[in-house]
């Protein structure tokens, strides 16, 4: 079976320590929602929040997935993060290599 690249996607998600950021990869890997979540960081982050410029540390979440798993994966980081307003952002995968992708496939498929 050919892979289509624009079914999957790559989630990003800012949290604010490593140890909301393993639980959040350990949580979206174990219930199938994403193959794989990389933890990046920490990293500054400089945004504007409530009408302030605020300068901070964050880790970043990489989460590759399918694009019809990430409506429940953003309601599953809304779940678990600590954040009043996380950032969700999903970006279409314009290439992958076909047996990543399967891998992918494979990985957040419910077993019967």
């Amino acid at each position: 079976m050919a892979r289509e690249p624009a079914k999957y996607r790559v989630v990003l998600v800012t949290v604010a320590s490593a140890e909301e950021a393993g639980r959040l990869a350990q949580a979206l890997v174990g219930e199938r929602l994403a193959a794989c979540v990389n933890i990046v960081g920490p990293i500054r982050s400089i945004y504007r929040w409530q009408g302030r410029v605020e300068d901070g540390t964050e880790h970043l979440l990489i989460a590759k997935t399918r694009e019809d798993l990430v409506e429940a994966l953003a309601g599953r980081v809304r779940e678990l993060h600590s954040y009043e307003v996380p950032e969700v952002l999903s970006l279409p995968v314009a290439y992958g290599w076909p047996p990543y992708l399967a891998w992918v496939e494979a990985e957040t498929r419910h077993e019967s």
